[in-house]
């Protein structure tokens, strides 16, 4: 089996390649705008019990690719233990071949784990304990990791009902990395799913003590949390799309829809589409405002419920 696949030469095809890697952007750090990295872990830095914590719980691209090679739900969100979830994940990797994963995957073994082998069924075991291993030592804590990785910046993404109290913290511990919020207000415009957009709905007026009575009221519920994560230091947004909404639509039949939403009435895809396209106006409308960059992630899989955080490691 090959160990060199990841050389320091890595894509690198021609001289220009060569000299624009290894002398300007080996160099330089890395200013992450959107990443999947709990807040949480970094507030508390963490330090993950095996690699399975770190590299499976909550990439949905990974998921992605389990599920598109027949993995059962079972080893990816479901009930089975960490290695099992792992040692399916190693199953996966040779089919990716071809697919950013895979390269992707040999680069994070290389750095920061100096794992060199090629991950599948034959070598799974062996590197699973071996960076595990690895990951519950205090050197391998979460912001020790990122100072490896000579990260200087990250944003996360948090709901409109987040309190950013983990940034709140961070902040606090003066921590020599920038971590930052993005406003991602995906589930503000869910109406595929009245249930949990009522649900939405409903923790929107706790979180900002008013009754929301119609569409009006909403967008000035959603402006509040808007303002909120600008206080706290946001500035700019995220959003998961499926396509780009830009469907013409009337402010009466906003608001007509947004009456549906609440009686919990079937909603047509007509209306779901004026509905989407309307907030994202309004998103785009609150970022201007207070000089936001706007992020749209168009065409993805936004599938970002995690499990539990794992148990700390002392």
């Amino acid at each position: 089996m090959p160990t060199d696949f990841i050389t320091e030469d890595f894509l690198l095809q021609n001289t220009t390649a060569h000299t624009l890697y290894h002398d300007h952007a080996a160099k330089m750090p890395i200013y992450d705008y959107h990443c999947h990295l709990p807040a949480e872990c970094i507030a508390t830095d963490h330090c993950f019990r095996n690699l399975t914590q770190a590299w499976l719980y909550g990439d949905h691209y990974k998921w992605r690719a389990m599920r598109t090679d027949g993995v059962d739900e079972q080893f990816i969100t479901g009930r089975a233990d960490d290695w099992e979830k792992f040692e399916k994940w190693a199953q996966t990797v040779p089919h990716c071949l071809g697919n950013p994963l895979y390269h992707w995957t040999h680069l994070e073994l290389k750095k920061p784990f100096q794992v060199r082998e090629l991950l599948g069924p034959d070598t799974a075991a062996v590197i699973y304990e071996q960076c595990s291993e690895k990951l519950r030592s205090p050197e391998f804590s979460v912001r020790n990791i990122m100072r490896k990785m000579n990260v200087k910046l990250v944003c996360t993404t948090e709901g409109p009902l987040d309190t950013l109290e983990h940034h709140k913290k961070i902040r606090k511990d003066r921590f020599e990395i920038k971590v930052q919020t993005a406003w991602r207000p995906d589930q503000a415009m869910a109406v595929e799913d009245l249930p949990g957009l009522n649900t939405f709905i409903d923790r929107l007026e706790e979180a900002c003590n008013m009754e929301i009575r119609n569409y009006h009221d909403y967008i000035e519920a959603l402006r509040k949390r808007h303002d909120y994560f600008h206080e706290n230091g946001c500035r700019l947004s995220d959003h998961g799309l499926d396509t780009a909404y830009a469907e013409n639509y009337t402010e009466s039949e906003i608001k007509a829809i947004f009456d549906k939403i609440v009686r919990g009435k079937t909603v047509n895809q007509g209306e779901r589409l004026k509905f989407k396209s309307a907030m994202m106006v309004e998103f785009a409308l609150m970022d201007h405002e207070e000089g936001w960059v706007q992020q749209l992630h168009i065409g993805g899989e936004h599938r970002h419920a995690l499990p539990p955080l794992p148990q700390r490691v002392e």
